[in-house]
């Protein structure tokens, strides 16, 4: 089944006639939407847009968490040749502000009461002329300074005609590959944002050939609750309703342990942060004796028949089968019990981390690809899988390796330029390639490697390239780290800050009669500093001399999207964490040249 543009995948959607096309959870029970139900909320959503004057190359936002309406809010812009801009709900409203005056939308579609609010006190920046609410809020007189409409999403989904009109039929199907589909502003770990122009012909070509190779059907469930905004969630939400899978929407993280026991997903996609979570969690569980005991003999039988695992076949030994019912099974079921493919993308999953999940029976299928490239370049699959990689190139892209070790890559998937961005999108590309801003590498059967954003490479005084991801993932697997940033560009040697897993440090210390009143206090207690230095130390007996982490500095904070040391998928900022610590960085590098010297 061939798809030149995504407006493809709507009519092949609505016309595979499924019963169960969407799942949403309202008031403790799981609710169908029917793919004839999906078209004719698309359609009704499609024909007020026109009727507003939205048509080809206009602007539509979307600033929603996981729900339905966001599919349908997409496909009713995408139908009638507009153009999609999906905003992360945790962004400021001064960065909201910023998105949508940079793109121009007109019209805005948004989740909540709260997000209509953050929209409505930057309405003045704005061009927006038409509001959409998707909860069933009561609109009242405070959207005075709105010139346009503001309407609720139930009121768009239930016109009294269904199905579409010849007309917005007839510029669905007339859309081209080269038509722009969606501006996806980008997390910016290393700047500010800029939205990539991504093209119907871009995302299409790369969900035809994404999964190829995984047994991807009708019938089967997978759980919405990667942010939509993110073209990572974005890309696998358009397969799965291309390949017919049933997509259960979850709207917030904290849902999602009981959502997964509820829907209990036939295959599961996510984030690298979410597999170290669920990795901290059993380990947390097989704590005291005599769990600790069976999870560490367990994990030492999985061990050995790793290979098998990663081979995609079940071991028999009868020791794996007891090993698997008394361990592997408990943690499969905190995932539903159901789930046979596991795929990871949007951030390095590290080898470590791979490895402890084959050594529970669990095959990982690690993918690598930007927000520019739609977003897959390469992916391990069922057919093709190597521990350690992010899989082979996919079939209809080619990538080069520079002189430097960036990873070049050119083919259909491969972004229009980013909006207004003129010489921006120029420097993106050398002789035709698009520049990933990756070190990485390919071995001689084809597996593509990363090593780290080349941006992040620190240097040291002395010269060394140190690549801090890897180093950083190996601390994560400690369940005592929240998490860690690799520090040390033109300095003597490399440090890390550390952000504890407070809750587990703070039960340590109640345990061990250490005394607190606050989390500044804990972190500068004598035998925490040395409970994580020799967390240090035994990642350090691992590295090459010039990478071992010399100082430690423990920080009373943790790491979230709210304060802005992480992205809003999870991924370090680390301008944000050098600026943040700067003086107490400079402290500790200043106490280590005073050793020195005394």
């Amino acid at each position: 089944m061939s798809i030149a543009t995504l407006n493809d995948i709507f009519f092949t959607a609505v016309e595979r006639k499924l019963d169960r096309m969407m799942l949403y959870r309202e008031a403790g029970k799981w609710l169908p939407i029917s793919s004839r139900e999906f078209g004719e909320k698309v359609a009704s959503v499609a024909r007020v847009l026109r009727h507003w004057g939205i048509g080809k190359g206009d602007r539509v936002a979307i600033l929603s968490e996981n729900r339905p309406e966001w599919p349908i809010a997409d496909m009713a812009t995408l139908l009638l040749g507009a153009i999609s801009v999906p905003l992360y709900t945790t962004l400021t409203p001064e960065q909201t502000a910023f998105v949508l005056r940079d793109s121009g939308c007109r019209t805005i579609f948004l989740s909540s009461d709260h997000q209509l609010h953050k929209v409505l006190s930057i309405l003045s920046q704005t061009q927006l002329e038409n509001i959409v609410v998707m909860d069933r809020v009561e609109l009242k007189g405070d959207l005075a300074p709105l010139s346009g409409t503001c309407v609720t999403m139930d009121s768009l989904m239930h016109q009294p005609s269904s199905g579409l009109d010849s007309e917005i039929e007839k510029q669905a199907r007339s859309t081209a590959p080269d038509d722009v589909a969606t501006i996806v502003y980008t997390s910016g770990t290393t700047g500010t944002s800029k939205g990539a122009m991504l093209t119907h012909g871009n995302i299409a070509s790369n969900i035809q050939y994404s999964l190829l190779g995984f047994d991807i059907l009708p019938g089967k469930i997978s759980v919405s609750f990667l942010p939509l905004c993110h073209i990572t969630a974005r890309h696998v939400d358009f397969s799965m309703i291309y390949h017919g899978v049933t997509l259960a929407y979850c709207p917030f993280i904290e849902q999602l342990p009981t959502a997964l026991k509820e829907v209990r997903p036939s295959l599961f996609v996510a984030v690298p942060r979410v597999y170290e979570k669920i990795y901290a969690q059993a380990v947390q569980k097989a704590k005291g004796f005599p769990k600790n005991a069976i999870f560490g003999w367990a994990l030492s039988v999985g061990r050995a028949h790793k290979p098998e695992i990663l081979g995609g076949r079940t071991p028999r030994s009868l020791s794996w089968r007891l090993a698997n019912k008394l361990v592997f099974s408990k943690i499969r079921d905190g995932l539903g019990g159901r789930a046979d493919t596991f795929i990871s993308g949007g951030a390095p999953l590290g080898r470590d981390l791979a490895e402890w999940y084959a050594n529970a029976g669990i095959r990982i299928h690690e993918g690598y690809g930007l927000t520019e490239t739609s977003p897959v370049i390469a992916v391990n699959t069922p057919v093709n899988h190597r521990i350690g990689t992010v899989g082979k190139i996919l079939p209809n892209l080619e990538v080069s390796i520079a002189e430097d070790g960036e990873i070049l890559v050119r083919g259909p998937s491969v972004f229009k330029g980013y909006w207004n961005r003129p010489e921006e999108t120029e420097n993106a590309f050398v002789n035709g390639w698009f520049k990933t801003g990756d070190i990485g590498n390919i071995d001689a059967d084809g597996y593509l490697s990363v090593t780290d954003r080349k941006k992040d490479l620190i240097k040291t005084s002395g010269g060394k390239f140190i690549a801090p991801q890897p180093i950083e993932n190996s601390l994560k697997l400690n369940s005592f780290i929240g998490t860690a940033a690799i520090v040390g560009e033109k300095r003597k040697f490399p440090a890390v800050i550390i952000s504890p897993n407070f809750p587990l440090l703070e039960d340590w210390a109640r345990s061990s009669g250490i005394p607190f009143s606050s989390r500044a206090e804990l972190i500068a207690d004598p035998k925490v500093q040395a409970l994580y230095e020799g967390f240090v130390e035994e990642i350090n007996q691992n590295l090459a001399r010039f990478e071992k982490l010399k100082r430690v500095l423990l920080v009373p904070d943790e790491f979230t999207v709210a304060n802005g040391t992480l992205t809003p998928t999870m991924k370090l900022r680390r301008r944000v964490v050098d600026d943040r610590y700067r003086h107490q960085i400079d402290d500790l590098y200043a106490q280590a040249e005073a050793a020195t010297v005394s």
